[in-house]
Parts: C-alpha cells; structure tokens; sequence
C-alpha cells in the first residue's frame, strides 16, 4: 500500500504528463495501471486524496528474521531442519535472507556451450564411412568434426559389440585361425554395410515419396505406404529384406499392391469437380461443388468431396482477415439512414446498394462502381473507370434506372457519405426517377455492410489469387465486367437454393 504523499505525488505527477499512464509509472515505478486511474477519480471528486493508505505492517520481525538465520546456520546449513523446528518462514523466503545476509552461500553455475546432439540418421552415415574408409580413423573423425572414441563409440551402438574389437591393427602376422576371423569379421561388415544402405535407401525414398517427417521411425508408415516403398526398391533388394526391415506381413503386401491395380471408383466424379472448380475461378468450396453435382444427378457426401478435393489439391481462396476500424467523427447533414443495415428485400427493386471499390494493379488504379439488389445480390448495373469521378456514378445510375419497367417501382438507393453521392448531378438523377436516398452514418462501413461483402467476395475470388503485373488497364477492365457477368449469370448461392441470381429470378418468373 501507499502513503498518502505517494498517492498525490503520483496523481500530480498524472495530469504534468498530459494524463499518460505509462509515462507516469515509468518514471515513478508505482503504482499498477487501475489503481492510478482510481487515484485520479478520487482526486477529482473531492479535491484531495483522504489519508488511511499505509504501508503495511512486515509479516516477520526483525528478531524473527535474525532468529531463522541463526538457527539455519548452527543446523548444518539445512532448509528443512529450520522450516520444522520455527514453523516458519517458506523455504522461498528463508533462502532470501540467508542470501542477502551471506551473499557468499549463492551458487554460481557455470557451464560451456555444448555441442548439438547428432541424429540417428548423421550417426549412420559416419559409421558408413568409417566401415568403408580407405585412411585412418583419425582422418574421419577430423572431417566429421568428432573425437576419435566418440566415431568408435558410434559404431558400437549401431553395429553389434563384438565387431569394434577387431578393427583394431595388429602388427602380428596372420594365422589361419586368424583369417578364417577376419573373413567372419568381413562378412559381418558387409552385412551391417548393406543393412545401413537400406536403411539409408529407404529414409531418402520415403522423403522422396511421401514427405512426411517420420523421425527415422519407417515403423509409423501405414501398409499402403509400406507397399509404395516396397515397389519404389524392388529392383535393388529382395522382396523378404524389404519386408522385414519395414515389418510388413507378405499377405498384407500383396493385398495393398493388388488394391492399387484397381480402376479408382471416383475418377469420373475427380474429372468433373476439377472442371467445376477451374471454370469458377477456383472460388468454389465443397457445398458449391455439391450443388452443381447435384443438378448433373452426381451424389457424393460432403466428406467425399472433401477428400477429393484435397487429394486433387482444390482449395478455394478464403478472405482475408482484416480489423475492423471506424471513425467516430461529427456527423455531417445528410439524408436518414431508412436501411439501418436490414439487407433483407421481399422483392426486385426495394432497395439498391452502392458503392466505389478501388483496384491498384502495376499498370494503375481501376474503380468499380455497382449497384447491388437486396432482393437477390444481383448486381443490376455497374461502371468500371480509371477515375472515381461524377461520370462514374452517374453513368451507373442511369444504367439502373433503365432497367426499370414499372412506374411504381421506387428503390431505396443506399450509399455511404462520399461526396460522389451528393453532386448535383447525382440528385437530379435521384429526384427525377422518383428514387428515395439513405445513406450510412459516417465512417461506419458496417451500415453498408452487403455492398462491401460483395467487394469482398470479387477481391478474393477473382483479384487477389491472380498475378496482374503483365496486365494492362484495359485487359484487366475486360476481366473484372467478365466476372461480374458470370456472378449474375453463373455463381450459385446457398441462399437462393443453389442458383444464380439470374436463374433464381427465372424460376420466379421475375424476367
């Protein structure tokens, strides 16, 4: 706790620095971040902090202090015997006060960089070579950056013990006893040689085959895989060494490589997934996918799809996350929002979106401005320019305004506070097609939150995956009007039943 000197010093200090709670503490070192605020609301209320913030009162006494340590020391130095005999204080605190009594009692450590442990995999390769070394073991351990003893210790562990005890050089000449022991003995290393070859073979063929980090365990493979790295090493060993290394049953071999040979029942159904996914711009996820296969009468579960498209590698974009931001500004006169963020319509032409998106390619900036329809999120019209200038819009509007064949029809034009949408020539527009204005409070995307879905939408499926660095002004224009054509015409939505707006409109009987 704190005086209350500290507690005022703290609060004056508070408002000097332009109320800036870090500034305040780092330079007093107290107090924590709420007790300071509660501090400065004191002091505003009642002009003064009222006293009764005291440190408080030690836990142990000095005597009881002097009393654990003496006690510590006169008891052979032991911790515990103190804690049982006082009963106090925790081993935490006493170790504290006998250090800062007797500095000399803390322990120093110090240690030296050690060298990294060698894998299994590094350890085989330098027994290899050690086996089949043409110098001295000497030569291998320098190149190796090893010790000596630590190359034949290695080779101790890998191969079998009694094989180290005769690569020794004996100066002796050989005796027949002595050769028939080192044909054994070459025999041996010829086959820890081989084992280590297919050891080796078998870790680089997996890497090669299955890119999967197994941490030199081949025992984790499935059977499947097993008999793919079987097949891989036929030519090289027999089929038993093979099996036996990877403890793989003869019976479940054969099965798998007979399974293999089978025709795949769902080559037809990978062929047109794949079109599917490929003529959308690669936007589609597995429940579009599943629409569409179900109008071409193809019935497959979603975790069917699921796993096709992943052994297929088809993976829709997905949109990127972005904090979300607002301006809490004056709000400026400006007509009522009549929406109030309700995107829901009963029918065509009750309320209309609008917005500009902007797009920075290398070649320069594009500026799409649309209209969109709550009813069904078609895009009744749309303006594509290299400036978001009045012609942009009013070009726009007056698309949309044709399009309307019934008098009595008079949509809700909804748009954000930009000064495009309140030109003059955009409310003349406006008034002279009987069309109600409503606009979102400034800065607050979220009150036009359908058009900017729809932004989102476009930019994840059609503008972000794709490399626009050798496309041109116009190239890129034709692009994105070809995008919005086939969002009208082609793109299905789960909310219209797995249709496209146009074709949910037709089976309306709405065009």
């Amino acid at each position: 706790m704190y005086s209350c000197e500290e507690r005022l010093q703290a609060v004056k200090l508070y408002i000097r620095f332009g109320k800036r709670i870090q500034a305040t503490i780092r330079q007093l070192g107290y107090p924590t971040k709420n007790s300071l605020k509660q501090w400065y609301r004191e002091y505003l209320e009642h002009g003064y902090l009222e006293p009764g913030y005291v440190r408080s009162k030690p836990k142990y006494s000095t005597e009881q202090i002097n009393t654990a340590i003496d006690h510590y020391m006169s008891h052979g130095r032991c911790f515990s015997v103190t804690l049982k005999a006082l009963g106090y204080p925790c081993r935490r605190t006493l170790t504290k006060w006998v250090h800062d009594r007797y500095p000399e009692t803390k322990k120093c450590v110090v240690d030296r960089a050690r060298r990294p442990t060698a894998s299994v995999d590094s350890k085989r390769s330098a027994v290899y070579e050690l086996c089949t070394r043409e110098g001295s073991a000497q030569a291998v351990a320098q190149k190796l950056d090893v010790d000596r003893v630590t190359l034949y210790n290695w080779k101790n562990q890998l191969l079998d013990p009694e094989v180290s005890a005769h690569m020794k050089r004996d100066k002796r000449p050989p005796t027949n006893t002595d050769k028939a022991e080192l044909e054994q003995q070459v025999e041996a290393l010829q086959r820890d040689i081989r084992n280590l070859q297919l050891e080796h073979d078998l870790l680089k063929k997996a890497n090669e085959l299955i890119k999967k980090d197994l941490g030199g365990n081949l025992l984790l493979l499935s059977n499947q895989k097993k008999t793919a790295l079987v097949d891989a090493l036929r030519n090289e060993y027999a089929l038993p060494e093979l099996l036996g290394r990877l403890g793989l049953a003869r019976s479940s071999y054969f099965y798998h490589r007979s399974r293999a040979g089978l025709a795949d029942k769902y080559a037809a159904a990978r062929r047109v997934i794949t079109e599917i996914f490929e003529r959308n711009h690669r936007s589609y996820g597995y429940r579009r996918i599943q629409g569409l296969l179900i109008r071409q009468q193809i019935f497959l579960s979603e975790k069917v799809i699921r796993r096709l498209m992943k052994q297929e590698n088809l993976q829709a974009v997905r949109p990127k996350r972005r904090r979300y931001s607002s301006y809490a500004g004056e709000i400026t006169p400006a007509p009522e929002n009549i929406v109030n963020r309700d995107f829901n319509a009963t029918a065509p032409n009750e309320k209309w979106l609008t917005d500009i998106s902007e797009f920075h390619i290398p070649a320069g900036k594009v500026y799409f401005s649309p209209i969109i329809d709550c009813f069904d999120g078609m895009v009744v019209s749309w303006s594509i320019g290299t400036s978001p200038n009045a012609e942009l819009v009013n070009t726009m509007l007056d698309t949309a305004v044709e399009t309307l064949t019934d008098v009595s029809d008079r949509p809700i034009v909804h748009s954000d506070r930009g000064s495009h949408y309140r030109w003059p020539g955009w409310l003349s527009r406006v008034s002279n097609a009987n069309l109600i204005r409503s606009m979102s409070r400034k800065a607050c995307s979220p009150d036009n939150a359908a058009c900017e879905g729809f932004f989102g939408r476009l930019k994840t499926e059609m503008f972000y995956p794709n490399d626009w660095r050798a496309t041109t002004i116009e190239q890129f224009i034709e692009a994105l009007n070809s995008y919005v054509q086939w969002y009208n015409e082609k793109r299905i939505k789960l909310s219209l039943g797995y249709l496209s707006p146009i074709e949910y409109r037709e089976s309306l009987g709405l065009t």
